[in-house]
């Protein structure tokens, strides 16, 4: 049984009736010297569970603070976000880093791979990090490669793999801790098109198993694989529309 396949067996099949993420009226202002700037202005925004959502807009739009809010690295100034349930903004740093670990995988534009590490060792990289280390860790690593099809590269280092399959070692390090939600802050932007399609194909695969799926990107064609597009504009979403 695939890394994908247990996910979706331990827990029932997720329904978009379901809110995963939920944000009220939330703000986020920064404050530099004097200069005070409103990342965030009321926004509200529900996300059901097995959603694939795209996150779109300018630079400076919000969408990156957005992004760090429901992946728990930032709370909100103002406003209520709930991640699977827990509020953010009244959890400790431990549980909040226990949240990260165990319900959101992210994937980002860079890999962010240890260079002088195997493909292996870079999947079983949250396992270290995990409260209690499961029994089946190194079987949920070799899983997690088998799953985005590097079965036969688990002791390749980043140096030796592509940029394509570098993301899916990325993709199988998400994954290892079987998250409900995957983050991903632009994942295709370092790829060609070719290899872009195919990353795509599994975020679809991967979103049609039942996992939640919420993906920033600066390219339409990136963006319409996702069933939902939400945009931000000076900190506002200006369109929230699905297919």
């Amino acid at each position: 049984m695939s890394v994908v396949e247990k996910i979706i067996s331990s827990s029932p099949r997720p329904s978009t009736a379901q809110s995963i993420i939920s944000c009220q009226s939330v703000t986020k202002e920064y404050v530099t010297g004097s200069v005070r700037v409103q990342a965030l202005q009321g926004v509200t925004i529900e996300i059901g569970k097995g959603e694939f959502v795209a996150v779109m807009g300018p630079s400076g739009s919000g969408k990156s603070t957005f992004m760090n809010m429901v992946g728990a690295l930032d709370t909100p100034t103002s406003g209520q976000i709930l991640i699977d349930g827990n509020d953010i903004a009244q959890m400790t740093s431990d549980e909040l880093a226990e949240l990260r670990n165990e319900t959101i995988g992210f994937v980002f534009q860079q890999f962010n791979l240890l260079s002088r590490t195997s493909a292996l060792d870079n999947v079983r990289l949250p396992l270290l990090y995990a409260r209690d280390r499961p029994e089946d860790a190194e079987q949920r690593c070799e899983e997690a490669l088998k799953t985005v099809g590097l079965g036969d590269r688990m002791d390749h280092h980043p140096s030796q793999l592509s940029g394509g399959q570098q993301q899916r070692v990325a993709i199988a390090r998400a994954l290892v801790n079987r998250p409900k939600i995957i983050l991903a802050d632009e994942p295709t932007g370092a790829l060609d098109t070719q290899t872009s399609a195919e990353i795509m194909e599994f975020f679809t695969n991967l979103n049609r198993s039942g996992i939640t799926i919420v993906l920033v990107t600066h390219e339409p064609d990136i963006a319409d694989y996702a069933a939902r597009q939400i945009h931000f504009r000076d900190g506002n979403v200006v369109e929230d529309r699905r297919k």
